[in-house]
């Protein structure tokens, strides 16, 4: 019988992690997409809707959601952008980097489970080789 396409294989890795990372989160009230929205605001603060919405791969109908969920809750803060009064950047609060720092330690441990089969150098290849493949596909 031959292997399953590799998109195949991919896909199920992401379902597997999606779930467990639903299930992980749940404690903190965030979903995957919130906590995703967060990360990707913790890695660079003072994004638009729209440019949060491209960088956690949802549209940006989805984001005004995640974004107006959050906001309620105080994990991220709105201010007009000085360049542009029609733009609103977003940016994490105290709050918001106190939920990701709760959460960063059983994230890292559900990553360390993903990867416990592999020696180091696998890891970064591993790491490498999904850079490479996301990169040739958003050419």
């Amino acid at each position: 019988m031959a292997d399953p396409l590799l998109l195949y294989s991919i896909k199920q890795v992401e379902l597997a992690t999606r779930a467990r990372l639903d299930e992980l989160l749940r404690p903190s009230g965030v979903t995957t997409l919130q906590y995703t929205a967060l990360t990707v605001l913790e890695r660079r603060n003072g994004l638009s809707g729209a440019e949060l919405a491209r960088n956690s791969f949802v549209t940006p109908q989805a984001m005004a959601d995640v974004i107006g969920a959050i906001e309620r809750r105080g994990l991220i803060s709105r201010t007009v952008d000085p360049a542009n009064r029609r733009r609103h950047l977003l940016r994490l609060t105290d709050a918001g980097h106190a939920l990701l720092a709760e959460c960063a330690g059983p994230v890292a441990a559900l990553e360390e489970q993903m990867l416990q089969d592999f020696r180091p150098e696998e890891r970064a290849a591993f790491r490498d080789y999904l850079n490479r493949a996301r990169t040739a596909l958003l050419k």
